[in-house]
């Protein structure tokens, strides 16, 4: 088991919907936390508002931090380590999202989209596991989605990121488990965090998730910590991801059928 109290926890995109539920959630769990995200001072505000309701844990501290790009991938890194204090869970929770046909996403709208979602946690992992494996101890969490294992219309390149994230989860728990160096993907559906409101392109806007459909990020958030503390490589954290999942190991012709006449209902707003 993956013991959070006490464990020294960074987590990138901490201003966000996951971000702001995880800072919570391992406060209350008596973690120590180094908070990374693009804004600082909304970073700031947003963590005051949580320490103003949970007084347990620690907030090391507070950085910020532009993941878009190797450079700032480094710089956080070289922050991180001139505080001198080993890094026992990396939880790589950043993210942007956009909606659209391929063709009709602008090309720096969907690289982007790769570099923050796929890019980042590849050049962070690579940074911080050299020092996990040193001290034979470490967990690094990657927040993807169950867009990494099936895709609707107007998120392929989304997917695609989310997709390589799954693949990258898999490939660090292979070659890092000797090391005693732990590995855990999260695979939400859609949750109620910014990246509902992403950009859309083209032909394939649509009216936007029903309430419905839109889990809680305390719930989901919840569930992750669970699957952390219990090394599961593969945490689904709710109903439709689980099915979802499920459906695309045993019937994967159903899944893209699924996936088809949802994206359409979608852009008819017959879901709503």
């Amino acid at each position: 088991m993956t013991q959070l109290y006490e464990a020294v926890v960074l987590i990138t995109g901490a201003a966000g919907g996951f971000g702001q539920e995880l800072t919570r959630q391992l406060l209350e769990a008596g973690s120590r936390l180094i908070l990374t995200d693009l804004d600082e001072n909304v970073l700031r505000q947003r963590v005051e508002a949580i320490q103003d309701q949970v007084s347990s844990g620690e907030v090391i501290a507070i950085l910020p931090g532009d993941l878009s790009n190797r450079e700032g991938c480094e710089t956080l890194y070289h922050q991180v380590k001139a505080l001198n204090i080993p890094i026992d869970i990396l939880i790589n929770n950043a993210g942007v999202g956009l909606f659209g046909r391929m063709d009709e996403v602008p090309s720096q709208k969907w690289e982007l989209v790769m570099q923050v979602n796929l890019l980042a946690p590849m050049r962070l992992s690579t940074l911080f596991i050299t020092d996990m494996i040193a001290r034979k101890k470490g967990h690094i969490v990657n927040i993807s989605g169950i867009a990494g294992w099936s895709v609707f219309a107007g998120m392929a390149h989304y997917a695609t990121s989310k997709f390589g994230l799954r693949g990258f989860s898999e490939g660090l728990f292979n070659e890092f488990k000797e090391y005693n160096i732990k590995v855990t993907a999260v695979y939400p559906f859609f949750t109620r965090t910014p990246i509902l409101q992403s950009e859309q392109y083209g032909t394939l806007k649509n009216q936007g998730v029903p309430e419905y459909m839109i889990a809680e990020p305390e719930n989901i958030m919840r569930a992750a910590i669970r699957g952390i503390v219990a090394n599961k490589l593969h945490v689904f954290p709710d109903v439709v991801a689980k099915t979802f999942h499920i459906l695309t190991r045993v019937s994967p012709g159903l899944v893209s059928w699924i996936s088809g006449l949802f994206a359409k209902s979608l852009q008819n707003g017959q879901l709503q």
